[in-house]
């Protein structure tokens, strides 16, 4: 008896090591919602319903007409059932290539669309992601912000799977629009640029250059974004301003300059930032004169 005992409490203290690595129970999608999020716990993955998913006012982003309309345009094509490219936004920081995506699921999600965020860490899921999809009548956009790799990282062959299809048939449902700061989303080396030179043992130095872009190439659809100059960032201040029922003048121009200057950028982020400080400062003296009197 005092054998089994032990050996109860030994497959109990195992149980309870395993436990971390297996996934809540119940968490079937909601295929309700219309913004979900990849998960991971331990080695088990799910989609979990994003209850009040961020978005951004279309109209409210500056400087990205070029880009917003291509994006637009190939989104229309998506949830219409009609071919369409996966998507890579580049550039600059702070400029609205995050705030571009977000801004379609309240403009297509009448029309079916689903937005599914992915961190990069867990892009080697992506198979069981697919196949999680995969037959769904609704259209999903597998968003991957801020992305970028190191060499050996597992989920770049995943990723390129899942961009032009390994040996089974691409997902028709789902497209990725992922954003970058880099525009082939791997660090690349001033050597790169001397194929002849023999660099960590490459024999073939350039080889190992078209593996480098081989990557972004699988994107169809490539969006660049660009700093602001001043008056870009002095629109986007503008518009961030009336979002919060405030109006643009001197004091606030000035203000958002010196803003800008503190930050030592000029982008709509910085600008958006700059928007939340003013609005924020200005009720507060508002409610403190009311106060007063």
């Amino acid at each position: 008896m005092d054998a089994m005992q032990d050996f109860l409490r030994r497959a109990e203290a195992v149980l309870t090591r395993l436990e971390p690595m297996l996934p809540p129970p119940g968490r079937e999608p909601d295929w309700r919602g219309q913004a979900f999020r990849w998960r991971r716990q331990g080695l088990a993955g799910w989609l979990e319903a994003v209850r009040d998913p961020h978005t951004v006012e279309l109209a409210r982003l500056t400087q990205v007409d070029s880009q917003r309309e291509q994006l637009l345009a190939n989104t229309r094509q998506f949830v219409a059932g009609l071919p369409a490219n996966n998507v890579l936004l580049t550039g600059a920081r702070g400029t609205g290539k995050s705030s571009l995506v977000k801004a379609l699921l309240p403009l297509f999600a009448a029309e079916g669309l689903r937005l599914i965020e992915i961190e990069r860490e867990h892009l080697a899921d992506l198979p069981q992601l697919v196949e999680l999809v995969a037959g769904r009548p609704e259209r999903f956009i597998l968003y991957c912000d801020d992305l970028s790799f190191e060499a050996g990282d597992a989920g770049y062959k995943a990723l390129k799977s899942a961009l032009d299809g390994g040996l089974s048939r691409r997902c028709d449902n789902l497209l990725v629009y992922a954003t970058s700061n880099r525009r082939h989303l791997l660090a690349e080396q001033m050597a790169d640029n001397r194929e002849g030179w023999l660099k960590d043992g490459e024999i073939h130095p350039g080889e190992a250059v078209e593996e480098k872009v081989s990557l972004s190439d699988r994107f169809g659809l490539w969006l660049s974004f660009y700093p602001f100059d001043q008056d870009g960032y002095l629109a986007a201040v503008r518009q961030w301003l009336g979002h919060f029922g405030l109006k643009y003048g001197d004091r606030a121009e000035r203000a958002a300059l010196q803003w800008s200057l503190s930050r030592g950028s000029r982008s709509g982020r910085v600008a958006w930032q700059f928007a939340c400080h003013w609005a924020g400062s200005e009720r507060l003296a508002r409610r403190k004169d009311k106060a007063g009197k």
